[in-house]
C-alpha cells in the first residue's frame, strides 16, 4: 500500500534508497525504519512549509554541507522544540545517583606467555594448552623463571620484555583475558591456562590500581551534555507525535515507530 502523508506520496524508490541508511537484523526491520524516517521527514517539512520557515544550509562536516531540506528541518526544530540547559542541581543529583558510571577503570600491570592457536584447530589448541600447563607447572616451582620462559615460548612482541604488557585497563585487552586479571591477586600466576580467540596464555598479575570515583567537577560537562540530549530526544519525540497525531497518514502505522532524529 502506498504511503501518504497529508496526501503527499512517499515512493517505493525513496524507501528503497533510504533503507541503506538503516542497518538492521532483517530487511523488514530496515524497511520499517526507513519508512518511519521518511514519514517523520515529510511531517517536519510540511510543518516548515506551514510556518514559512526557510534556512541556509551550513557545513555539518568537513567538506559536507546540509541539503536545503535538512537546513529547514534544523531551523524548525531549533524554533519549535525547546531544550533547556541542565542546571547544576540536576547534574549533581544525577552524579550522586549514578556514581558507578563515573569511576575510572582499574589499571593492571601484567605479563603473559602467548601460545597462538586457532580455535578451529583442535589439535593446535590442545598442544598449546599442554605447553601452557607445563609452563605453569615449572613456574610453580620457580616463579622467577617467567621472563626466561616468555622469551623462549611466547609469540607476542612482549616476549622481549619478559612477557610484560605494561599497564592495561578494561577494554584494552580481550574480555576473557580481563576476567582472569580481575580474579588474580598481585604477584599471582594464574593456575590454569587462559584461552582466548587467539590462543592460550600463561598470565601473571604484577600490580593492580583500583578505579576511583571521578570528582563531580571533572564530569559535570559530560553529565550536562547527557541530560540535555535526553531532554532534547524526549521533546523532539513528543513534537513528532503531535505532528503525526494531527496528520492524515495512510499506508503506515506510526505506533512504535522510531526516527533517526530521536535515536
Amino acid at each position: 500500500m502506498t504511503i501518504q502523508v497529508n496526501g503527499a506520496v512517499i515512493s517505493d524508490q525513496a524507501i528503497a534508497t533510504e533503507v541503506q541508511h538503516h542497518p538492521a537484523e532483517t530487511l523488514a526491520e530496515a524497511e520499517r525504519e526507513a519508512k518511519s524516517a521518511l514519514v517523520v521527514r515529510e511531517l517536519l517539512l510540511q510543518e516548515a512549509d506551514r510556518l514559512g520557515i526557510e534556512a541556509s544550509p551550513v557545513l555539518v562536516a568537513e567538506g559536507k554541507r546540509e541539503t536545503e531540506s535538512d537546513a529547514r528541518i534544523r531551523a524548525l526544530i531549533d524554533r519549535e522544540v525547546a531544550t533547556p540547559e541542565a542546571d547544576e542541581a540536576s547534574c549533581r543529583r544525577y552524579y550522586e545517583n549514578n556514581r558507578q558510571r563515573f569511576t575510572s577503570p582499574s589499571l593492571f600491570e601484567a605479563a603473559h606467555i602467548f601460545l597462538p592457536a586457532d580455535p578451529r584447530d583442535e589439535e593446535a589448541r590442545a598442544a598449546a594448552s599442554a605447553a601452557a600447563e607445563r609452563a605453569i607447572g615449572a613456574l610453580q616451582d620457580d616463579p622467577g623463571a617467567f621472563a626466561r620462559l616468555a622469551r623462549e615460548l611466547s609469540a607476542c612482541p612482549s616476549a622481549a620484555e619478559g612477557g610484560r604488557l605494561g599497564q592495561v585497563s578494561r577494554g584494552q585487552t580481550l574480555p576473557e583475558f580481563e576476567t582472569f586479571l580481575e580474579a588474580l591477586e598481585p604477584g599471582q600466576i594464574c593456575p590454569v591456562p587462559v584461552a582466548t580467540r587467539y590462543g592460550i596464555h600463561v598470565v601473571r598479575l604484577d600490580q593492580r590500581a583500583e578505579g576511583r570515583v571521578l570528582p563531580f567537577e571533572q564530569v559535570r560537562e559530560r553529565i550536562a551534555g547527557y541530560l540535555q540530549e535526553s531532554v532534547r530526544r524526549r521533546a523532539l519525540s513528543q513534537y513528532i507525535a503531535i505532528l503525526a497525531g494531527r496528520a492524515r497518514i495512510a499506508g503506515f502505522d506510526m505506533a512504535g515507530a522510531s526516527s533517526p532524529l530521536v535515536q
